[in-house]
């Protein structure tokens, strides 16, 4: 940890914990979900909102800003003071979205040839572009340019993709320069054990802030993906932070927090709501059902979010069917409110050592839709 950063394991329950994250923008406590604001914005939400649903962190996309506004424009105040965010921010490196656009994508040792998903003009990311972009954006905590590999990757892929991740590690380690940016190092190897273990070992060798798990969560099966992410989360090291990339189902998260894990992203929480479907604390909403239709009880009893406190699922029911905004919104700081708040939830059951029980409770409830 640089002298910006302080990590620190408050209390364990199990391999639970958490933890606090000291950054120049405040401290981050975990367990911690971060909504997603990819292009500066988390979708519908402005940050009064987020402050309102006490969002500790929020991540943007560095892929996205690359290409609209251009890292130029918001390098000259920052991307805090851009969109007027006070509290943490992560950055990701662009390399799942690179890699998502599958035959535009051409992969070398030195780094992935591209075409813009905007107006299909062609690009170069290599870790050290990569990360200078970051540190141009100016994001709290910054990601390793790394290969997302997709599921279902053979093992000789996936082995090469292991070692091209450590050598571009390597490189974004060395061209990194800023002090009040904390680099995090990612591990891949898919579902495979042996790989995710040899990427562990490279990874830590170079000694990284926090380490992320990549390439999880994209496609394979539930039981291998929690069986892996746990495996790994066992072989980081217990005082940096750990983030799984791209988790955010409430089992999951409950899940990634048994196994150790201190941070989790994911655009799911906006994108049901844009769905009309709703989590709630008797498990998830579709709105667009018509027994909704006269309910007049809240949301959520158990959530006091701007949304639960104030509307019945009644007229949420009619904000959805007949699509106007304000029920995307009204949906999205709900649905983004129980996230982060079961994370708080999960962090108080494990100071008070009752996290096993919080985790039963919980999955009681089950999350098939209503």
């Amino acid at each position: 940890m640089t002298g910006h950063f302080k990590f620190n394991v408050e209390a364990s329950d199990g391999a639970a914990r958490a933890c606090v994250l000291f950054t120049p923008h405040g401290e981050l406590e975990t367990p911690a979900f971060m909504p997603v604001g990819t292009r500066a914005t988390v979708k519908t939400l402005s940050p009064r909102d987020l402050e309102e649903a006490d969002a500790g962190i929020i991540l943007a996309n560095a892929y996205h800003l690359y290409f609209r506004p251009g890292a130029d424009i918001i390098a000259a105040g920052g991307l805090h003071r851009f969109m007027a965010w006070n509290r943490p921010i992560l950055t990701d490196s662009g390399g799942f979205q690179v890699f998502s656009l599958g035959d535009t994508a051409r992969i070398t040792g030195e780094g992935v040839s591209f075409k813009s998903l905007y107006d299909g003009s062609d690009h170069f990311f290599s870790p050290e572009s990569a990360t200078r972009l970051q540190e141009d954006l100016g994001a709290d905590i910054i990601m390793c340019f790394d290969e997302c590999v997709p599921a279902g990757a053979d093992r000789s892929y996936l082995e090469q993709s292991v070692r091209r991740t450590a050598d571009w590690a390597g490189r974004c380690l060395a061209a990194h320069s800023r002090g009040d940016q904390l680099l995090m190092g990612i591990v891949q190897g898919g579902v495979d054990l042996d790989l995710r273990r040899e990427s562990v070992q490279r990874t830590r060798e170079l000694d990284f802030g926090g380490y992320a798990i990549g390439g999880l969560s994209v496609g394979e099966e539930r039981p291998r993906m929690l069986q892996t992410m746990e495996f790994t989360a066992g072989l980081l090291p217990e005082d940096r932070p750990r983030y799984f990339m791209g988790l955010g189902d409430p089992a999951g998260i409950i899940d990634a927090i048994a196994a150790g894990i201190d941070m989790f992203d994911c655009v799911l929480p906006t994108r049901e709501a844009r769905n009309g479907r709703a989590y709630t604390s008797g498990g998830r909403l579709n709105l667009r059902n018509a027994a909704f239709a006269n309910d007049g009880g809240p949301l959520d009893p158990g959530c006091d979010c701007y949304a639960c406190r104030t509307f019945s699922r009644a007229y949420l029911r009619h904000l959805v069917t007949q699509k106007e905004i304000l029920g995307l919104h009204l949906l999205s700081l709900h649905n983004v409110t129980f996230l982060v708040d079961l994370a708080r939830q999960a962090r108080a059951a494990i100071i008070g050592g009752s996290f096993e029980n919080f985790r039963k409770n919980f999955s009681t409830t089950g999350f098939g839709s209503v």
